[in-house]
């Protein structure tokens, strides 16, 4: 009995909305190898977007260049910031810089080499995306890519800042 009422509470936990669940707390580095505390991640009162990516993935690269193309314009309508989080793993992580230089990002960029943040989400596949309001609060989330899906969270972040 006592297993089937723990079951039942891990289930009921389970299914927090998202409009509710706050960042999880992981220890990361950002790409000049300074040392980030994820659940302080914010923007000065205004919404953000964590995009988790991996150099090798090609659906990954589309989007953070489809991104790319407008996050000037999507700052300047909303001040919505991007932490780009890799999770290449160490071995790979020297990778990460070349890359984010060679395609002009103009993110924030974090190293996720064990995925540890990633699935502090529950981020199964990549590209991983999550739109938190202004204050840190997940507000959406959403895993993969096609061609487009960019303008769904440019409107998800438009909501939030109305």
């Amino acid at each position: 009995m006592r297993k089937i009422l723990l079951c039942m509470l891990v289930m009921l936990c389970g299914f927090v909305s998202t409009a509710e669940a706050q960042l999880p707390k992981v220890t990361l580095r950002d790409i000049d190898g300074k040392t980030v505390s994820t659940d302080t991640l914010r923007n000065g009162g205004k919404p953000f977007i964590i995009d988790f990516f991996a150099t090798w993935c090609k659906p990954c690269n589309r989007e953070l260049d489809a991104i790319s193309e407008v996050y000037e314009d999507w700052q300047k309508e909303t001040g919505v910031k991007i932490y780009a989080v890799s999770i290449d793993q160490a071995q790979n992580i020297n990778k990460v810089r070349p890359l984010v230089e060679q395609k002009g990002w103009n993110y924030d960029v974090l190293l996720d080499p064990n995925s540890d943040f990633r699935r502090a989400f529950g981020g199964q596949m990549i590209p991983f995306v999550v739109v938190c309001d202004a204050d840190g609060k997940v507000v959406f989330q959403h895993n993969g890519y096609t061609e487009g899906a960019e303008n769904e969270l440019y409107d998800k972040v438009k909501q939030l800042v109305k």
